[in-house]
């Protein structure tokens, strides 16, 4: 029968996992995510910041509070991240379930997301040429609910079928909303002007959404907010607006535009390049063509924040209520920002 592996077993497995390019290990370097000392006497709690870089994982990975638990105990790489040994306790699923509601009891997110934001500034990646402002849905369990409980939630009331059933209303998502996402069809070079053409695609989605301002010199997320996914993007724009980018220029999409956005920014001494509608029922100027196509070159940065959200970090909501959604929504965005910070990192590391 095999032995328990020892140390030097383990230190070989820990050097197999480096020399793969364990991702986790670069961001442990970058982030400085340190466990405190354990004091002395009793049984000792969960470390805050164990338990904090066990959220990080569940946002890089998209991970249950059931799956975390049984991929912390599973994945050697998840151990070394959160400084357990093979004999280390790990937290269970109900431990890392109320350590999360702690941190939406205590509205906790906005300072975790502000510190990182300093210590960003601290090593030398200021907020710089300028930023990108934009939104997206990030989807929600969608809710089975009767025209006349939808009508009631849209109210902000309580549907009455269910105020004598508490474990109803705790199992409805009344702050999550429908939104439709518009796919923009494309017509492919060198078609036939007289052939059909693909039709613009509307595509409903219920949930909430991610409103995100990067810096253009870095990609790194300053400023974010979260909301149903109704809330109009362009009414967020003061909120994203970072005053501490070094340059002056904004870029968003139409939706941002507007007189009351305009003239906040030209008050702010801030310079817009936020996309020009095209006129009602008329061509577009080729001179806005051209300056648009110009805008959106920058501003397709910050299609690639969502992009890596979504695809390779799988977000998604799946809790109840617009408090815990920041959380889920904050969470992604620092540990984002976490990953940002490990790559810009490596371009600069002696070879």
């Amino acid at each position: 029968m095999a032995g328990q592996p020892g140390f030097f077993d383990l230190s070989d497995r820990y050097e197999a996992l480096s020399a793969a390019g364990d991702p986790l290990e670069r961001l442990a370097a970058v982030a400085a995510l340190r466990r405190n000392p354990r004091g002395k006497g009793g049984r000792p709690p969960f470390d805050p910041v164990l338990m904090f870089k066990i959220l990080v994982l569940q946002a890089l990975y998209s991970l249950s509070d059931e799956a975390t638990e049984f991929q912390i105990k599973d994945r050697l790489s998840f151990q070394r991240f959160l400084g357990l040994g093979l004999d280390g306790t790990v937290p269970d699923a109900t431990t890392v379930w109320l350590f999360r509601e702690r941190l939406v009891k205590a509205r906790a997110i906005d300072r975790l997301f502000a510190r990182f934001d300093a210590a960003l500034t601290d090593r030398g990646y200021l907020a710089m040429g300028g930023q990108i402002i934009d939104a997206t849905v990030v989807p929600a369990p969608k809710q089975r609910n009767t025209e006349e409980e939808k009508a009631a939630i849209k109210e902000g009331r309580i549907p009455e079928r269910w105020q004598n059933n508490p474990a109803k209303i705790r199992q409805k998502d009344r702050d999550a909303r429908w939104s439709v996402k518009y796919a923009k069809a494309k017509v492919k070079e060198g078609a036939d002007p007289k052939a059909f053409k693909p039709v613009d695609l509307a595509i409903p989605m219920f949930g909430y959404k991610n409103h995100i301002g990067i810096d253009r010199a870095h990609g790194l997320i300053r400023t974010w907010d979260a909301s149903a996914a109704n809330a109009h993007d362009g009414a967020r724009l003061p909120t994203l607006i970072s005053r501490g980018n070094t340059a002056s220029g904004v870029w968003a999409d139409t939706a941002y535009r507007s007189k009351k956005n305009e003239a906040f920014l030209a008050t702010g001494m801030f310079t817009s390049h936020i996309h020009q509608r095209k006129p009602h029922r008329r061509a577009m100027p080729e001179r806005i063509a051209r300056a648009n196509a110009k805008r959106s070159a920058v501003r397709s940065a910050v299609e690639h924040v969502f992009a890596g959200q979504k695809h390779r970090m799988g977000l998604v909501v799946r809790t109840i209520g617009i408090a815990r959604a920041r959380i889920k929504i904050g969470m992604t965005n620092l540990a984002y920002n976490f990953q940002r910070l490990a790559w810009l990192e490596g371009r600069i590391a002696p070879a």
